[in-house]
């Protein structure tokens, strides 16, 4: 027996469009319009055009979010990932990028300087308050 969602169903239950809407809040128009953009993303479609997806649709979808909402990444430029290395490939380097230690960017020279010179000037700062506050006394 599998597992059940807070939603009660199954993890390997399809959900319509309205239960993925609200479970990666993206509005349904959206989650249409990916599709039309990503040919990866293949809801099932049964009577009325209803659409069902499946739960490797959703970590697609989560996925694409991700990059597009979160890593900003551009439609074409996450069309390139999937087209270049496919669903695969960017699961993949979303579980290095998770598991890489993040680094903070390395300062050039001329920022470097900026920042002591700021620094500097607040040392000058705080130096002048005491002062200030030592006669007041």
């Amino acid at each position: 027996m599998s597992a059940l969602r807070q939603d009660g169903k199954s993890a390997a239950a399809f959900r319509t469009i309205s239960e993925v809407s609200q479970e990666l809040d993206i509005p349904q128009h959206v989650l249409r319009f990916w599709e039309t953009k990503f040919s990866q993303v293949k809801p099932l479609k049964r009577g009325g055009g209803r659409r069902y997806y499946r739960p490797e649709d959703i970590e697609l979808l989560r996925r694409i979010r991700n990059l597009l909402h979160g890593e900003g990444y551009t439609i074409k430029g996450v069309q390139k990932l999937l087209r270049e290395g496919g669903v695969n490939a960017v699961a993949q380097r979303e579980e290095r990028q998770a598991a890489a230690p993040q680094r903070t960017p390395a300062l050039d020279h001329a920022r470097r300087a900026k920042l002591g010179e700021v620094l500097d000037e607040m040392r000058q700062l705080r130096t002048m308050i005491r002062d200030a506050q030592q006669l007041g006394r």
